[in-house]
């Protein structure tokens, strides 16, 4: 046997077993899927789903099974989209969303939805103009955070064929037209120009209920005062008339007689000069009274 021969001979044992050594390589190499801890792989065995490899090493079967799709499980925001809006009163609003979302099952959104992004994106556009519809302009800007809630609910039961898992689906803005705009400053300026005046109004009422409490009150003071007064002066009749009773006719006449003499000292009281006309009936009831209180004297 000629050395050529051994050469060849050699070469081709070598080279079958290269050629099993490089099939053996790409067999591990085909069997074998590491799957990134922010993806999934879809498999496809002949053209039909065969499974989803999750995060880690995952073996499939060499030369049947094939990665047909590699999905991001990361979480998505879809681009902020704004849309035309009417209210239940007939307001026109342009209303700006945002999503977020993640996708859990990837069998169902490769197989069920082309254009994941803009599936979600009518859906919400869809469903954002429907409760809004509902509902009055002065809702939607006072209830914002019941609305959010509505839309992302409706937006996950649509959404959930589709294996897709809405995390977050917010309403960032209400905006209204110009006309709009200063219809509802109108309506404010107004609403606060009534407030301001019932306010004057009750303050005006409460005013005159406070004058009116007041005057009932002095009323009944000065009600409270004739009647000390009269209970008083009733007293004091009392009193005469129990002296009268006991003293007789000479202690009316006293009592009569000092009333004059108080009275007329109070007349030469007065400031200034002063011409007193003092009548003789007066002179009587000095003299009386003289006599009286030298007799009781």
């Amino acid at each position: 046997m000629s050395v050529e021969d051994i050469l060849f001979s050699l070469i081709g044992e070598n080279a079958v077993l290269l050629i099993v050594a490089v099939l053996l390589v790409v067999t591990v190499l085909k069997g074998v899927k590491i799957v990134p801890q922010s993806q999934k792989f879809v498999i496809e065995r002949f053209g039909r789903l065969r499974s989803v490899l999750g995060p880690g090493i995952n073996l499939i079967v060499p030369f049947l099974d094939r990665v047909a799709h590699k999905i991001s499980i990361l979480e998505r925001q879809l681009p902020n989209a704004e849309q035309d809006a009417i209210t239940a009163d007939n307001v026109l609003v342009k209303v700006e969303t945002s999503v977020f979302y993640r996708i859990t099952e990837p069998e169902k959104t490769v197989y069920r939805i082309r254009d994941v992004d803009g599936a979600i994106a009518t859906t919400v556009a869809g469903i954002v103009r429907s409760e809004i519809g509902k509902i009055e302009l002065d809702q939607v800007q006072s209830n914002r955070s019941e609305l959010i809630g509505k839309v992302r609910e409706q937006v996950e039961m649509m959404v959930d064929d589709w294996g897709i898992e809405v995390t977050r689906a917010e309403v960032l803005d209400v905006n209204l037209d110009e006309a709009t705009r200063a219809a509802m400053l109108q309506q404010l300026n107004a609403e606060r120009a009534r407030r301001a005046a019932v306010t004057e109004a009750e303050g005006q009422k409460r005013a005159v209920e406070l004058a009116a409490d007041a005057e009932l009150y002095a009323a009944e003071q000065e009600a409270k005062a004739r009647r000390v007064s009269a209970d008083a002066e009733a007293y004091a009749t009392q009193v005469v008339a129990a002296a009268i009773a006991k003293n007789g006719l000479e202690a009316a006449q006293y009592q009569v007689a000092l009333k004059q003499v108080e009275a007329l000292q109070a007349l030469g009281q007065g400031t200034g000069k002063q011409t007193i006309v003092v009548p003789a009936q007066a002179l009587e009831a000095f003299g009386d009274a003289f006599k009286l209180l030298k007799g009781r004297g």
